[in-house]
């Protein structure tokens, strides 16, 4: 069985995605922003990657059950190399 990367990656950026929302919906109206014009980037970007993160999540998972409803071929032995 193999592991597609958009699986453990999208996890990854969803899990970063999530923390970055909480952090800018907790300091929302701080004065951090101050320097931005106002706009809360860790909200935003956190929406982004929180986005991204999902779409990865969804298309490895998809990939994955496609290739289990694959038929298998059988392996001929007599071709296969044995060592070097």
């Amino acid at each position: 069985m193999s592991l597609d990367l958009r699986v453990p990656m999208g996890l990854m950026f969803t899990l970063v995605g999530m923390i970055l929302t909480a952090f800018g919906l907790a300091t929302r109206g701080s004065a951090i922003y101050n320097a931005s014009l106002g706009i809360n980037a860790n909200f935003w970007w956190g929406l982004v990657l929180l986005i991204f993160g999902l779409t990865m999540l969804a298309l490895g998972r998809r990939g994955q059950k496609r290739l289990a409803s694959l038929p298998s071929k059988p392996v001929d032995k007599s071709r296969s190399r044995l060592g070097h």
